[in-house]
């Protein structure tokens, strides 16, 4: 470095001028040779070593990275195709009016204001965005001065309006705006960075049937509205979940409360099993109707006789279940309820709507509860409940990860031997009571039917009622069998009758008979089948009205 430094002044005294002009050439090749190292180190660090330097590495820094959502079975739910937004400076503009008249000839959809304030303004402004490459080469061709485009990645979702209460939508920024988008955020753009998908529970398969089956259902009863939900018992994942109409931005599985009627039946009868406080042979008096306080209790399709608990639940009794809920009292009660998940909102990654629950527990509330009114909660809270009385027992949160919950801890709500003997009633009352129109032929379907009028003015009205059937399928074989539980729910039918048998129960057979090839469900010889025979029960959905 002295030598360096020292050179011109040698230079000049030693007089040799060759020396001078040698050490100038040796100066500027090293700065120019230390400049290209550093240059050459700094790419090869960005495009080797930086994180993100992979997909959407090179996007406009606005861009928005999030990865694809794909179905349990890899189909595609949601994608991003990178548009462009146009940009117009207008110091760079020679001829404005003929700028803005061939901008408008190649994009038409241009807003003309918009368009104009951009050309006539003093800085450099978004005009539009959201341009196809196709629209963003018929700008382009006309080779104006001052127009730029800059990309944007657009979530897309090839599917339409299919599973949209389940997937979502993003916002222009590229934040998770509702259901799953949202649910899984972060998750997504950290995804989207790696390179990676992110993959969801739902079944497309199973997805499309739910939604065709309950649009139909739905339709055929001119209904207000219309929710359906199927999930694996054993893992709490959500495999199909879907809203009527499919305009409506609510997810009605989540966002919404009813009055269920008497699918609450299944958990007064399970927490008397439990407790035991009955079995299948224990009498119940419902000869006569049951009066409490001023109150007086009746059912639909009254049997006027003492039935066993296996037969109240068969008939959907209201007299029997109140004497049940009577005789456990509150504390009882409300315990099985809270175990079952009915008193708090749904723990799930869509927020659910709090149920509204009674603050007094008196015995005439009990009767109501027992038959499901009384308490208004969503139709994910009693696709839980449900699902818990036909695994074994376990509440296992819902969930739309695939693989369920992380580190998910089932909690015990009830016995094992509970759930067996509610998934067997639960079949019988499919083979030979109410819930006759919910069978499909070998798959061994169970469940519950519920009808509510609902409170209209502070007043129970006949015309507004909520038709339920919550089924299970197979329901036989041991409580760790592989099953699923499917729910449907029909909001206001206006043909009659329009109780949960006739409604709901109908189409969730013929969900269960579509789904089964999928989800590798064998069909079989049934026992119970057999042994009542192929026939829909004389008796019909006889659910009460709660008054």
């Amino acid at each position: 470095m002295w030598w360096v430094e020292h050179a011109f002044g040698r230079a000049h005294a030693d007089a040799r001028p060759e020396e001078d002009t040698r050490v100038r050439i040796f100066v500027v090749l090293a700065a120019f040779s230390f400049v290209f190292v550093c240059l050459t180190l700094g790419a090869a660090h960005a495009a080797l070593l930086t994180a993100g330097g992979g997909r959407g590495a090179a996007s406009h820094p606005d861009a928005v990275v999030r990865a694809d959502m794909i179905d349990r079975n890899g189909a595609l739910l949601a994608t991003n195709i990178v548009h462009y937004g146009l940009y117009i400076d207008p110091a760079q503009v020679w001829d404005r009016p003929a700028a803005a008249a061939q901008i408008r000839r190649a994009l038409p959809r241009v807003s003309r204001t918009r368009l104009d304030n951009a050309l006539n303004g003093d800085r450099r402004l978004l005009v539009v965005n959201r341009l196809t490459p196709q629209e963003k080469a018929a700008v382009h061709a006309l080779a104006l001065g001052g127009v730029g485009f800059e990309p944007e990645d657009v979530r897309v979702y090839p599917l339409g309006g299919s599973a949209r209460h389940v997937v979502g939508g993003v916002d222009t920024g590229g934040q998770g705006l509702s259901a799953a988008e949202r649910a899984f955020n972060d998750e997504i753009r950290a995804a989207g960075a790696r390179g990676e998908t992110f993959q969801v529970s739902i079944d497309l398969r199973v997805q499309g049937v739910l939604e065709n089956e309950l649009a139909a259902a739905a339709e055929a009863v001119e209904a207000k509205g219309a929710v359906g939900i199927i999930t694996d018992v054993q893992t709490g994942e959500v495999l199909g979940m879907a809203s009527w109409p499919a305009a409506n931005s609510r997810n009605l599985a989540s966002a919404a409360t009813y009055e269920m009627g008497s699918v609450f039946k299944t958990f007064t009868v399970a927490a008397a099993i439990d407790t035991g406080r009955a079995d299948m042979t224990t009498l119940l008096d419902a000869s006569e109707s049951l009066q409490i306080g001023r109150r007086r209790i009746n059912d639909f399709h009254a049997q006027n006789r003492v039935m066993t608990l296996e037969e109240v639940y068969l008939h959907s009794s209201n007299i029997g279940t109140s004497l049940l809920a009577t005789q456990m009292g509150p504390r009882v009660m409300r315990d099985y309820f809270g175990r079952f998940g009915l008193l708090d909102p749904a723990p799930f990654e869509i927020p659910s709507e709090r149920p509204i629950v009674p603050r007094d527990w008196s015995d005439s509330t009990l009767a109501s509860l027992s038959f499901g009114y009384g308490v208004s909660v969503t139709p994910l809270q009693v696709a839980a409940a449900m699902a818990a009385l036909t695994n074994g027992g376990r509440y296992i949160p819902l969930t739309l990860r695939k693989g369920g919950l992380p580190n998910a801890r089932a909690r015990q709500v009830v016995s094992p031997e509970t759930s067996l003997i509610l998934l067997d009633l639960m079949r019988r009352n499919v083979a030979s009571g109410s819930g006759g129109r919910a069978e499909a032929a070998g798959l061994r379907v169970g469940g519950k039917t519920g009808s509510a009028n609902k409170s209209v003015n502070g007043r129970y009205s006949t015309a507004h009622a909520v038709g339920t059937f919550a089924g299970v399928f197979p329901a036989d074989g041991p409580v760790n069998a592989r099953r699923y539980q499917i729910l449907v729910l029909i909001d206001e039918p206006q043909t009659y009758p329009r109780t949960g048998g006739f409604v709901a129960a109908p189409a969730v057979g013929r969900i269960a008979d579509r789904i089964a090839p999928f989800l590798g469900v064998e069909r079989r010889a049934d026992p119970w089948r057999t042994a009542v025979g192929d026939r829909v029960p004389a008796f019909e959905d006889v659910e009460g009205d709660g008054r």
